[in-house]
């Protein structure tokens, strides 16, 4: 158990090593047995977080304001198009300033090619911890409370498969930060990744690369498949998801037509039985229902979404305990 990460940035898992990620889901154990017996844990009273978004919230903002709560302190919610962010404030303003006001600093940015800067522009100039609610690369408390999860349903993730699969959506053109975060910590934990998707939505191949040295570590494996059916057979674990073709075109009216010739890629009762008897299915939600899943598999008896989206919390807990 690593003992201190006090000060530290989370923007994504990759800047962590294993030992410290390890005790991150000690932590994050610990707080969600906490919650459960009623026994209080204010580790963080009287200190502030700052929550500044520029992308809209449910989950996020609602566990992150919980968790300071339970953890004895305050968070701030902050919108960017209702204050003077918009009107020009620079990231080293918002980090030297908001570094003295606050104790630690939450942001939800994830245009692509702006946010990640964004977000490291902010936590070059704080004298306090940023931490990533999502950028366009990454999202890493997303993939801490997934570890969490599977952790839990599953017991020691090594050896285990999961297919991180792409789906279709028809709502929106999503960021590619769950995937890329989902192959980049999964292979430090020893897993079978498999990353599936049709050719058009390709990741970054830095992150690949970085996968597939981190399998190559820690004795697990790292496959990109294109096919959707071979991908799911025989996994324990299906993850799949829509995210848009950002690195084959940016222009809607593309990535529609693209998109839209994929929409029989949808996680199915037909298809989730393709799994392994006792997989379980995730998803970060909000989900297309019968569009990117069907009601019978994220309603179903494989579903794992609500204890994977309740785990948000007890991960982000602990980031905050542990670096605030």
């Amino acid at each position: 158990m690593q003992t201190f990460l006090r000060g530290r940035d989370m923007i994504t898992t990759q800047e962590f090593t294993r030992d410290e990620l390890d005790t991150i889901m000690d932590v994050a154990m610990d707080l969600k047995r906490k919650r459960a017996l009623g026994l209080p844990h204010a580790y963080l009273r009287d200190k502030v977080l700052a929550m500044l978004f520029f992308f809209s919230s449910t989950r996020t903002r609602g566990s992150f304001e919980a968790g300071m709560a339970q953890l004895g302190g305050h968070a701030a919610f902050i919108e960017s198009r209702t204050t003077q962010i918009k009107h020009g404030d620079t990231t080293t303003e918002m980090g030297e300033i908001f570094g003295r006001y606050f104790d630690g600093i939450a942001i939800r940015h994830v245009d692509w090619g702006v946010g990640n800067a964004y977000i490291r522009g902010v936590a070059a100039a704080s004298r306090m911890p940023v931490f990533n609610m999502q950028c366009e690369y990454f999202h890493p408390h997303q993939a801490l409370a997934d570890l969490q999860t599977i952790i839990e349903k599953k017991g020691d993730p090594r050896g285990k498969t999961i297919t991180v699969s792409w789906a279709y959506a028809s709502s929106y053109s999503k960021p590619q930060s769950v995937p890329n975060s989902l192959i980049l910590l999964m292979t430090r934990f020893g897993m079978n990744v498999r990353l599936v998707h049709p050719p058009e939505f390709k990741l970054p191949t830095q992150f690949l690369d970085q996968a597939q040295e981190n399998a190559r570590k820690h004795s697990g494996s790292f496959e990109i498949m294109h096919d959707f059916e071979a991908g799911i057979t025989d996994t324990d674990v299906v993850y799949a998801k829509s995210w848009g073709p950002l690195l084959t075109t940016q222009d809607p009216a593309e990535d529609k037509r693209i998109t839209d010739q994929y929409s029989d890629w949808i996680a199915d009762e037909r298809r989730m039985a393709m799994a392994k008897d006792d997989a379980i299915y995730m998803h970060p939600l909000p989900a297309d229902r019968n569009v990117e899943v069907t009601d019978g598999v994220i309603d179903g008896p494989h579903s794992a979404v609500f204890d994977q989206a309740e785990n948000r919390l007890h991960a982000q807990k602990a980031v905050m305990a542990l670096t605030m």
